[in-house]
């Protein structure tokens, strides 16, 4: 195959995947413009989760 059509066929491939690249960056900025858009998560109360004490005989965590 002459040099010039290989060469071609190169530019072309790149092309497309750089068209598909911009496309791609484009879909995710929009679905993350989509969350940020969202009205923000209530803050949770700390004081009102369980505490954690060591069990004794095995030493782990558990609520109590």
């Amino acid at each position: 195959m002459p040099p010039l059509i290989v060469f071609a066929l190169g530019i072309m491939g790149a092309a497309v995947v750089v068209r598909w690249c911009a496309r791609e960056v484009q879909r995710v900025n929009t679905e993350l413009d989509e969350v940020r858009a969202k009205a923000p998560v209530e803050p949770l109360d700390r004081s009102t989760l369980p505490k954690l004490k060591p069990d004794p005989k095995t030493g782990e965590y558990r609520p109590g």
